[in-house]
Order: C-alpha cells, then structure tokens, then sequence
C-alpha cells in the first residue's frame, strides 16, 4: 500500500514527528510504501505569505493558548464548512472571544484567532488538492495537543475529494473514550488507532492490504463493519514490551524545514523517547497529571540500544540538540547511558524530564552528559501542597534540584501550580516571603491553576476534590456535538475553583514575574576552600555583596545545610549545639542565605566552579563534524 502520514498543524515547527517517524519505520518494515508530509510546515510557508503569519503567531495557537483551545478553534470553521457574512461576527465568535479575553488574551490575539479561521479553508483546499492529483491508499493523521479539528477537516475534504482513501486517526488525542467518540461522530474517518500505534498500525495495514473487512482482531483499533455500524475493539491489556518500541525515521523533515520559511524562524531539534509510562507514577499517581494516559506501565529501552539509537540519529543528521520527551528518565539511565555519553568528545545538547529529588552527583553527570535543561516537575515549593500532589518530594529538596542543577550548568523549567483541594493560603505566604532570596535560581515560566486532565486522578476520583466536572468551554466552543460526547472527546475539564482565591494566586503570579525580572542580574555564589567558605551577592533584595565564614562551627553548620536539616539535627551535629546553631540560623536568614520550609532549613547559593563555566562555554562551541570521529571512537 501507498500511504502518507500527515504532520498538520499546530504540530511544533522545530521538531520531527516523533509518533509519525515511529509509524513511518513500523509500515515500511511491513513493506508498504510510505511518506511523512509535514504539512504544518506546508502551513507556516502558506499561510506566511496569505496572511503574514509569523513564528511568534504559529507559537501562540502550538503553545500559548493551548488551554483555550484557540488552534482547535481555528480549524473548526473548515470542519463544519461554515459559511459567515461578510463583515458580520456570529454570536458564539463573540462568546468565543470573550472567553479568550477572560484568559488573557489581548486584542491582536483575539483578531489572529479571527483572521485565521477565515483563512485557513484555504489551505486545506490546496493541501487536499497536491493530495487528490496523486492519491495514496491510505492517509493517517497523528493528533496530539491542538492538531484535532485540523486533521479532522482535513480528513472531510480529502473523503470528499477522494471517497477511496482510507482514512485513519491516532495519537494521544485519540487514547481511550476519546479515539472511539472521535470515530463514531466523525463518519469520514475510516479508522481510529488508539493507543500504541507500533503493532496496531502494521497489522490494520495488512489486514486492508488483504481484503480483509472483519477487522476485529486488532487492539484498540475502531472501525466500520459491511453494515457501517461502528465498532471500537478493546484495547490491549499488556503495553509494548521496551524491544518492541521502534526507532523513528525522520527522512524528508529537514529537508522540507530547509525549504521552508520556518527555517528563518526556528533551529531544528532531534526528538528521541528512551522510555514510556512513569516508575514514580506506578507507585503514585500525581494527582493533578493525565500526561500518560491509558498506559502508566514503566518501560525503558535497553541502554545499549537506546544509546545507539541516539547516537545514530546524531549522526545521520548532523544535529545535536535533543529533546528526550520521556515523561520520566530512567534511573539506570545515570550509570550507563550518561555515564558513556559524558566520555564521548562530544558536546549534544540534551533536554530531559526527571524527579526532582536527584542529588548534586546526578546534576553533575548529567550536565557532563551534555544535558543543558531539564524538566523536575518541581511544581510548588511547599511540603504541604507538595504531599497534596502525592509528588513524593518535599520543597526544600525542589530548591535543592534548583540549586545543584545550576551548580552544575545545567538549567531548570517548571511552573508554579495551584489549585489543590485542600491547600492553605499559609502554604503560599510562607513561600511568597522567601522568593527574594531565591531570584538566583532558575525561575518558573509561570503561574496558573491547575486544569483538571483526563487519566489524572483528579479526574478519575473525585473524592479527591473535584466532584463535579464537564468539558472545558472550548470543545463546546469547537465541535457541535452534545455534552455526552464532548465529555468523552475532552482532554481538558472544568470544575469548580479549589484551593486559594484568585487574589492570592494573582499574587503568586506577579511574584513569579518579579523573579523572572530580576533573575538575568541576581546571583548567589559560594567557593568552599577549605579553610574558608566564600559569598558573593547581587540579589536586589540583599544589600549585602560579599561574606567570609571562617569559624570552624560556621563552617561546619554551613556544609551541613547543603541537604535540607532540621534545628534539631544540625544542634547535634555542630560544635556548640543549639547555642551556637540557633543564632546563625537567624542571621544567615536574615541575610537570605537558607529556605526554610516546615521544619527543614537549606542553603541556597550555587557553587561557583569555573570548571563549569569553561565546559558551558565549550558546549556552546561544538562542531558538528566532531560527531563522526566521536562515534567512530565509540
């Protein structure tokens, strides 16, 4: 069979499918012919010219406006085929936008919303168009995040044009009740794969190959019987087994991002999966996450052979930015696969997600490895709020992950959540009055309440706390589909507010956008030589620049602070006791050098290492005709 695989938008520009490159290499070693199209680069280019489209317009439909669901609404138009007056706004577009001026949205935003929904049918008509001049067999869509009311007007027009294309759905929009409520209320796809696409794809395809109508035998997969009824086939029980998780196949992106005006606008990133499922999240589900759907079940590829998957794409592409989209790192990963990246002379430029309780030794290997960012899931700086999550850390070790990541030139993304049912304003005063003497280290993106996802405990179990919930305004906003279906096609539900009050969390926002200001100038720095520990200061809410500790029991309570101790430990663990401990505790917080949060106190400068700073700028100087020696060494 000839099939294409359709990348559409808001599918991010500066990285390949990882899900379509997966399924490219599954149907091709089942020896069917097959070609990934990037048509949201097809996208960027059409619509830069039509409509002056740019990169930060792209960002805010792929990313900005995500939990309004403004890419969705974009495309909306183009599925349902309307047609408005010229000149007129229709009663639910102004509904529409109000909710978007609710969130923030300003009114240039609000009218890109406008101005894209009038011109994207157009796109879509000159996509399907390249596409019926020449018609594939088979053409698939993989939807994840905002990709869903463009594939599915896509998929319209093209069964439109082309009745006997076959038409299939899947992605992480599609897992569960979602793939089955997609294909039972959208007739013009043909087929909805739901869950992993690796053995499901591959045998829906051989099944069509052959002739074959009863397709009851594939797992997860929702289809058509003679009559058209449509049926939804369980899913399967057991999740891939690590060898049976393909590499991906990335031929034709960079290429086509080369020819693009995306090119312009974004560098290019490999992206790479060592794992799936969550090891903490089989042991605790954090309350408030769906990120891994109907599949918790850790499993990790083999070192050896996620290694020289990485390295292959490194040098097959000459690129060596890499974005592991693991929602956990493999704690076996440290020994092996980093251990044998930071020999190699070469400088990759890896982002991973990991638990934010790894220590300084971990930091360190991972910025030796060539981790240059990395995602903790750090979330909240508060115990309290923090046990609420069922996170499984506690918030000085999260300051902790904050300061020895930087410590080893490595930097951090988070965002301050909440929203918890059960929390306290003092679990924010508390932390809102330390902020200051934290403006060194990395900084949150943000704050925001938590959305409720589906496959999250929150959602699953509302004894938790949200006991009643329906789909988020913007799928009724989109799809002209009852309640009972939109509560089965959501990712996203609405709920009454938890937690603190919206004064309390606009504090907590504008906090966080002070840190954020003051961040590129605040610095906090020690040099431990010995005999003396060093600090240097130029946090703005600090007058105070430099500081020498040289008495042996300052000394000796201040190493201790490096982990997160209570008054008690450290009085039994320093020369002089609480009689000595009690006094400097109270200076040195008075000079913001500790977090205090319970009953735990942590120093918070950053070790100053020139050695880092050397391998920072090093990294920064990279060729990448390095990676062929260094792989042939390897």
């Amino acid at each position: 069979m000839r099939i294409v695989l359709l990348h559409m938008p808001w599918g991010a520009l500066d990285l390949p499918s990882l899900a379509l490159g997966i399924l490219h290499t599954a149907a091709t070693r089942a020896g069917h012919q097959v070609e990934v199209r990037y048509a949201n680069l097809d996208f960027a280019d059409w619509a830069a010219a039509a409509t002056g489209l740019t990169l930060d317009d792209y960002s805010y439909f792929a990313e900005r406006s995500y939990f309004q669901g403004a890419g969705d609404w974009a495309f909306a138009g183009a599925l349902y085929e309307e047609e408005a007056e010229p000149g007129t706004v229709p009663a639910d577009f102004a509904e529409y936008f109000g909710f978007l001026a609710a969130n923030g949205a300003s009114a240039a935003e609000i009218e890109l919303v406008r101005r894209m929904r009038a011109a994207v049918p157009a796109f879509l008509d000159h996509l399907v168009a390249e596409l019926a001049a020449d018609p594939p067999d088979l053409v698939g869509f993989s939807s994840t995040f905002q990709q869903n009311a463009a594939s599915l007007a896509a998929a319209r027009r093209l069964k439109q044009a082309c009745p006997q294309v076959r038409t299939v759905l899947g992605g992480a929009n599609c897992d569960g009740p979602q793939g089955a409520a997609l294909h039972r209320n959208f007739p013009f796809l043909d087929h909805v794969v739901r869950g992993e696409g690796e053995a499901a794809f591959p045998a829906l395809l051989d099944l069509l190959a052959a002739g074959e109508t009863d397709l009851s035998a594939v797992p997860g997969l929702c289809w058509r019987d003679p009559a058209g009824a449509p049926r939804a086939n369980p899913m399967s029980t057991r999740p891939l087994p690590p060898a049976a998780i393909l590499p991906p196949c990335y031929e034709g992106y960079f290429e086509r991002l080369d020819a693009s005006v995306a090119a312009g606008w974004v560098e290019p990133h490999l992206v790479l999966e060592g794992s799936r499922g969550c090891w903490w999240g089989e042991k605790h589900h954090c309350t408030f996450c769906g990120l891994n759907g109907s599949s918790m079940e850790f499993r990790a590829k083999p070192p050896e052979a996620f290694l020289a998957e990485l390295l292959a794409l490194v040098e097959r592409h000459q690129l060596l930015d890499v974005h592991l989209v693991d929602n956990i790192l493999d704690m076996g990963y440290f020994g092996t696969v980093l251990a044998s990246l930071a020999e190699l002379p070469v400088d990759l430029r890896l982002h991973f997600e990991i638990k934010a309780n790894l220590r300084r030794h971990h930091f360190q290997l991972l910025g030796e490895a060539g981790a240059v960012q990395v995602q903790p899931g750090i979330e909240s700086l508060s115990s309290r709020v923090l046990k609420i999550m069922d996170k499984g850390v506690t918030g000085c070790q999260n300051v902790r992950a904050l300061r020895d990541a930087q410590s080893a030139g490595v930097s951090v993304t988070w965002n301050y959540l909440y929203g918890f049912p059960g929390e306290q304003p003092a679990d924010y005063t508390a932390v809102l009055a330390q902020l200051p003497l934290l403006h060194h280290l990395d900084p949150p993106l943000g704050a925001g309440r938590i959305a409720i996802e589906r496959f999250s405990p929150y959602f699953s179990k509302p004894e938790l706390g949200f006991d009643l919930t329906r789909p988020a305004y913007q799928y009724r906003a989109t799809y002209r589909l009852p309640e009972s279906e939109l509560a089965d096609i959501a990712y996203v539900f609405s709920a009454p507010e938890r937690g603190i009050g919206a004064p309390l969390g606009a504090e907590l926002s504008a906090a966080v956008a002070a840190w954020r200001l003051a961040y590129p100038d605040s610095r906090l720095s020690l040099r431990d030589s010995g005999d003396r520990i060093t600090l240097l200061n130029s946090r703005p809410a600090y007058d105070w620049r430099h500081l020498e500790l040289t008495d042996p029991a300052e000394l000796a309570l201040y190493r201790l602070l490096d982990q997160p101790r209570t008054p008690a430990v450290l009085a039994a663990r320093t020369p002089g006791g609480a009689a000595v401990v009690e006094p400097l505790l109270a200076r040195w917080r008075e000079l913001g050098l500790l977090f205090h949060d319970g009953a735990s106190y942590l120093q918070v400068a950053v070790e100053a290492d020139n050695q880092v700073l050397m391998r920072l700028e090093h990294r920064h100087g990279s060729t990448l005709g390095e990676v062929s020696d260094a792989l042939a060494v390897g």
